[in-house]
Parts: structure tokens; C-alpha cells; sequence
């Protein structure tokens, strides 16, 4: 697997594999998270997800020169959460795809996102995600390295923020 740089020209990349995460948790009966309309279908959530690939720090993941996982990375987290108070890396988005499940394409991402933060000279990583259902996001974090922080409702949309000292 191989983590390279990202730009605005990868957020087809970033469109389809929440694409394919929307349609997989759908599956599931798991609709809590990001409905069952794909990201791409949505105006509002294109055009945040290209906002993102143009403003912040995208990064992909590919394996076999195939995207299985995407990243963006912020010096501030989104409008809807609070700032720390000290300089922080914010994981703005991790997604991966699933036909890569369970190849560690998520905690190589995030370990990127720890050598990314610590080059900068920055001790904060912090990062939300959804907190209703079963829970399963959350601990995924948690069993990441991370922990809760502060939860929070968003557009009656349940989340939860995490943190880690690094």
C-alpha cells in the first residue's frame, strides 16, 4: 500500500468511495450515518467533499495502484465543532473502501495523519464521527488511539468528538 499526496483532481476518488460506503452501510440496514443517497447525488455533499479536496490536505491510499482509502487533514476543525483552543490537526475525513476491509487501510491512514500532525510540530490529533446506532465508529476510534471527548448533535445528525495527545 502507498499514501500519496492528494488535490482537487481526487475528489471523484473521495465522492466514490463514500459512494460505496453510503451503498455498504445501506446493505446493513445501517442508514443512521449518511442516509442511502450516494455522496455524489447530493449537490451539498459534493460540493463540500470538492471544497475539501481544494482548501485542506487530501491524501489517498492505494493499493495495487487501486484508491482504497482517502483522507483529509485540517488545521481547524468543521463549523460545527468547536476549535481546541491550541494549534490541532483535524481528520476532516477517513474513508476506505471496502473491497480493502480489513487490511489496515484505515489505521495506516490515520497513523499518516500522526506523522503528518508531529512534522508539523503539532500535539493534537482530533477527529468526529458518527455516535448513533451501534456504536461501532466510536470504538473504532477508540481502538485507534483515541478518546472521547465532547459529543454533539449536528442537524439532529448524533456525533461524537475525539481526541489524542501525541
Amino acid at each position: 500500500m502507498r499514501i500519496r499526496a492528494g488535490d482537487h483532481r481526487d475528489s471523484g476518488i473521495l465522492l466514490d468511495l463514500l459512494d460505496e460506503a453510503v451503498a455498504w452501510l445501506a446493505r446493513q440496514g445501517r442508514t443512521g450515518q449518511w442516509g442511502t443517497r450516494p455522496w455524489s447525488q447530493r449537490p451539498e455533499a459534493a460540493a463540500r467533499i470538492r471544497g475539501m479536496a481544494e482548501r485542506e490536505e487530501p491524501w489517498i491510499a492505494e493499493a495495487d495502484g487501486v484508491p482504497a482509502g482517502g483522507l483529509v487533514l485540517s488545521g481547524q476543525p468543521p463549523a460545527y465543532v468547536a476549535p481546541a483552543g491550541e494549534p490541532e490537526v483535524y481528520v476532516q475525513l477517513l474513508v476506505t473502501s471496502r473491497a480493502h476491509a480489513g487490511q489496515g487501510i484505515g489505521r495506516a491512514l490515520l497513523d499518516h495523519a500522526r506523522d503528518r500532525a508531529r512534522a508539523r510540530g503539532v500535539g493534537l490529533l482530533r477527529v468526529d464521527c458518527y455516535r448513533g446506532g451501534d456504536g461501532k465508529l466510536v470504538d473504532y476510534y477508540t481502538r485507534a488511539g483515541f478518546t472521547p471527548t465532547e459529543a454533539f448533535e449536528h442537524n439532529g445528525w448524533p456525533g461524537q468528538v475525539l481526541a489524542q495527545r501525541l
